[in-house]
């Protein structure tokens, strides 16, 4: 209504910008579970269940919810047991993986 009813790029990305969804359809959540595999726990394999208590969310809800887009866009890879950042997760946080963490992948 706000655009005269059209939605325009624009008009997407500032309705997106309220509700905190970045530029790649990452959510506040999201942006949690990556910041903390790779500054917490500096992109080292992670159980579900520690990184549903580090983020604060049930593991039954990141498993759900918010893992299979974050795996479906590469930012995630996950193994019967443990998670790992991506190196894309790393390019979207800023941060430069060394030797060690790229062997974990």
């Amino acid at each position: 209504m706000r655009a005269n009813n059209r939605i325009t790029k624009e008009v997407a990305d500032a309705a997106l910008g309220k509700i905190d969804i970045d530029e790649h359809g990452l959510d506040e959540m999201d942006q949690r579970i990556l910041e903390t595999l790779v500054h917490r726990f500096s992109g080292k394999p992670v159980g579900i269940n520690s990184l549903a208590v580090a983020v604060g969310e049930e593991a039954d809800t990141i498993e759900e919810v918010y893992e299979p887009y974050l795996i479906q866009e590469g930012y995630l890879k996950r193994t019967p047991q443990r998670r790992v950042p991506t190196e894309t997760a790393y390019k979207k946080l800023g941060v430069v993986m060394t030797a060690a963490q790229k062997e974990l992948l």
